[in-house]
């Protein structure tokens, strides 16, 4: 069985010849910036390359899927900044050590519950629920919310682009969420929304939905298909398992390196305020491009043989989170889940096999690549 993560770059090709390429995305064609250093310095000028465009940053755009700008990654400075600051605390809570042993102690507890020796399905079964219970500590909410969430699947809009949900069910949460007049601190999500202010007024409804609907669908599905992307090479790869109980410390670089290797988004959208000439492509005023951080996370320009996953790699200079302004507000939290995730599994876990595995797929005019994975069977075996 062909491991994902060690397969050729579906980009390597055309960046080999080419520092952009067109893909056409929804009747546009959006020129793709391919090469490390371009998107690295596309991704820090968001005034040539502009994130102020509701619906549109994500590529596929969402016109159709949602109603509220996503706050604040489709603002630029200096209301990107404010709006950040908003919601931050919340995402700050991974550098704090109780936050940190909570998810050690969820994560330990998942893995000792699947590692029974017995086949189970591994997304739905373990990532889905893993990454929802996680996000519910970050937010300050109660885990039985948790439940709610692991119903809506793996992402919450992206399957309407093939007539299978249209996010109304997220939509409805956040409504209830934010309609709930019990009293709450603002130590749980939505009451610091309610009570928040920007530029010296209160957040409306539009702005307090744009956030939430951010939280629970930027990313979730990144989060889920790293889980089951790292479970899955961990399965394929036996040894690395060994590698990583022997030096807790090589964990972080693993981490870095597993985010670098999956790159779960593809990339993201920008528009071009003015005509842009971009290496010889013309880009109109008003015009996307997409910064494709899956093609820059396997440059050879940046990195030794970038097809390898080398889980001790340093420096690592990926952008699987983006960079600048914009980076991205979970990266923290993201690289906790799956950091602990690696520790638990080296620690208490024997050995993992693949009964059956269907790969997400994501295809699109000019590439096809695998990211995580739709169905994943797994037998986990403990120590």
């Amino acid at each position: 069985m062909e491991n994902p993560l060690e397969s050729g770059c579906p980009f390597h090709e055309k960046r080999s010849r080419t520092a952009v390429a067109l893909c056409r995305f929804q009747d546009e064609d959006v020129p793709m910036i391919l090469r490390h250093a371009d998107v690295m310095t596309a991704a820090k000028d968001w005034e040539s390359y502009s994130s102020d465009a509701p619906f549109r940053v994500p590529i596929p755009s969402e016109e159709d899927v949602r109603k509220v700008r996503q706050l604040p990654i489709e603002t630029n400075p200096p209301e990107h900044t404010e709006y950040r600051a908003i919601v931050e605390p919340f995402f700050k809570k991974p550098r704090d050590k109780e936050f940190i042993a909570t998810i050690s102690s969820l994560v330990d507890a998942m893995v000792t519950e699947a590692a029974s020796g017995k086949t189970f399905e591994l997304v739905s079964g373990f990532a889905v629920p893993l990454q929802s219970r996680a996000l519910a500590h970050l937010l300050g909410l109660p885990q039985s919310e948790a439940e709610e969430w692991i119903t809506w699947g793996t992402h919450v809009f992206r399957d309407v682009l093939e007539g299978e949900s249209d996010g109304t069910a997220v939509d409805a949460y956040i409504a209830r969420q934010l309609d709930n007049t019990a009293g709450a601190s603002v130590d749980d999500f939505f009451s610091a929304l309610k009570v928040a202010e920007f530029r010296g007024r209160r957040l409306t409804r539009d702005e307090m939905a744009g956030f939430a609907n951010l939280t629970f669908a930027g990313g979730r599905d990144t989060v889920i298909h790293s889980i089951s992307s790292v479970i899955a090479h961990l399965a394929k790869h036996p040894e690395a398992l060994g590698f990583l109980n022997e030096d807790p410390k090589r964990v972080v670089l693993a981490t870095e390196e597993f985010f670098r290797v999956v790159s779960p988004l593809t990339h993201i959208g920008r528009v071009c305020p003015v005509e842009t000439d971009m290496h010889g492509t013309k880009v109109a005023a008003g015009g996307r491009v997409s910064l494709c951080w899956a093609s820059a996370n396997r440059d050879p320009g940046a990195f030794d043989s970038p097809d390898e996953v080398r889980l001790d790699r340093k420096p690592n200079p990926h952008i699987a989170f983006g960079a600048g302004a914009h980076f991205c507000l979970g990266a923290a939290h993201a690289r906790l889940i799956i950091r602990e995730l690696l520790k638990s599994l080296a620690g208490s876990v024997r050995e993992i096999s693949i009964a059956r595995a269907v790969p997400n797929v994501e295809k699109a005019e000019i590439y096809s690549r695998e990211i995580g994975y739709e169905q994943l069977e797994v037998c986990m075996r403990p120590k």
